[in-house]
């Protein structure tokens, strides 16, 4: 997996725990299972865009926060 794809994967994992919200909470947020989220943050899967749009509006950032270092 490349470096930068770990990196959002990472900033997704850390601002949903900086926000105390649970995996559980996020997929109803977000309407993501909670088997691909699971997924995504062992990164084992890669997230498409319109994950990641969905992601930011159910954490209340933008996009651009999973993409900074």
């Amino acid at each position: 997996m490349d470096k930068a794809v770990e990196q959002v994967i990472e900033n997704i994992r850390k601002l949903r725990i900086e926000k105390g919200i649970s995996i559980i909470q996020l997929s109803n947020e977000s309407g993501i299972s909670r088997s691909h989220l699971f997924y995504i943050e062992s990164k084992k899967s890669v997230p498409s865009l319109i994950t990641l749009s969905k992601l930011a509006t159910a954490m209340n950032v933008t996009m651009k926060d999973f993409f900074e270092e």
